[in-house]
């Protein structure tokens, strides 16, 4: 479905996730992994997760601010240490090499910050011979995705799947390039298309809501396993 304007089309994250889920519901039981880019994406892997009966994992993909404009990004650098820049944007802003590292360097020390945090000394998810699926809440121009699908990549996957609920045409045609399989719900053409436009309730999910987000799966799926045992 496409929208050429701005018209909420999911209450919040929960509820795109769980409307993200109906489209893959040909994966459920099939003990595949659902890596959720942190933060916004939690909450959506977390129901699209319960509704696959699938395990949940984070892959830490973060953009890369342009200087002076935090809000735009010129690439995304992943939790391996993956970076993927848009070569084409530090063209035309003229970034030197030195600003360029300077930048990487900062959301690296980010990201480590981040993966402490949510991860403790677990490893990365291992997902060699798996069905990846990679969620998110949106791609507005794609390259943290990209940055992700690359990392996880590099790790032997059989297959990766990205699925998020909303996403622009030209961060589609990007992710497609590097994806085995690209799900969405909603794409819009607006002159400037916003993520944030898509939902009703639009928020930055916190630390606090990530590492809940975690623990419930966690919580859910033993249960579902102790069920499992015991019938």
């Amino acid at each position: 479905m496409s929208f050429d304007r701005e018209q909420p089309r999911f209450e919040n994250r929960y509820d795109a996730g769980r409307q993200l889920a109906g489209k893959l519901g040909g994966y459920k039981g099939q003990s595949g992994v659902v890596l959720a880019i942190p933060n916004g994406g939690v909450p959506v892997g977390l129901e699209v997760a319960l509704a696959l009966e699938a395990d949940l994992d984070l892959v830490i993909s973060r953009k890369i601010p342009l200087p002076l404009n935090p809000e735009a990004g010129f690439g995304a650098i992943a939790d391996d240490g993956t970076v993927i820049l848009n070569e084409e944007l530090v063209k035309r802003v003229g970034l030197s090499q030195h600003q360029i590292n300077y930048q990487i360097n900062r959301v690296r020390a980010e990201i480590r910050q981040r993966s402490l945090l949510h991860r403790r000394d677990k490893p990365l998810a291992a997902v060699s011979g798996k069905r990846i699926i990679i969620i998110d809440d949106g791609l507005a121009s794609g390259f943290t995705m990209m940055a992700a699908v690359t990392s996880v990549r590099r790790r032997h996957p059989k297959e990766i799947v990205v699925a998020v609920p909303a996403a622009s045409p030209a961060a589609l045609e990007q992710v497609e390039k590097v994806a085995d399989k690209v799900v969405t719900l909603a794409t819009g053409s607006m002159p400037r298309f916003a993520v944030a436009d898509f939902y009703r309730n639009w928020y930055d999910v916190s630390d606090d809501e990530v590492i809940q987000c975690l623990k419930e799966w966690r919580m859910r799926h033993f249960r579902s396993n102790m069920n499992s045992h015991e019938n």
